[in-house]
């Protein structure tokens, strides 16, 4: 990763807000011109520091009313069992995110479904009819106080 100094700090900062923002309008935000604002932005881009950009859609826009916080631990800890439970992770679309974990718990999944009913199925049917799970414990989300994908730079 490239050093980044405070001209970069500042396109990564306006980025995050607004991945939507003309060059010329990012270069007005950061206080560049538009060609080194363009410059640095591709450079930033290339070099994998932003890996890509993208629509954030509220879930309950998208009919997505229920939200939990899954921990999971497997029966055992097999290549074989690892594998098979990545690859379910990796394919499921209501999984948004996949975390291994330390402590009780092998793994920290949040999960979104049209409602509780359509998490309890998702849950029963599709994961835990995998065979390879000892134990979910599972924490439906009330309301959610802060949502950002923006990192403090």
């Amino acid at each position: 990763m490239p050093d980044l100094d405070d001209a970069d700090r500042r396109i990564l900062r306006l980025m995050q807000q607004d991945a939507t923002l003309s060059t010329q309008g990012l270069a007005d935000a950061a206080g560049l011109s538009t060609s080194p604002a363009w410059r640095r932005l591709r450079r930033l881009i290339e070099t994998g520091v932003i890996d890509r950009q993208v629509a954030l859609v509220p879930p309950a826009k998208a009919g997505l009313h229920a939200l939990a916080y899954v921990q999971v631990s497997l029966l055992d800890h097999t290549e074989a069992t690892l594998a098979r439970f990545d690859r379910f992770v990796q394919t499921e679309a209501q999984i948004l995110e996949c975390a291994t974990i330390t402590g009780t718990f092998d793994y920290q999944l949040k999960i979104v479904a049209a409602d509780p009913e359509g998490l309890e199925h998702f849950l029963m049917r599709r994961m835990l009819s995998l065979g390879i799970i000892r134990s979910t414990v599972t924490h439906f989300v009330l309301r959610q106080t802060k949502y950002t994908t923006a990192l403090p730079l």
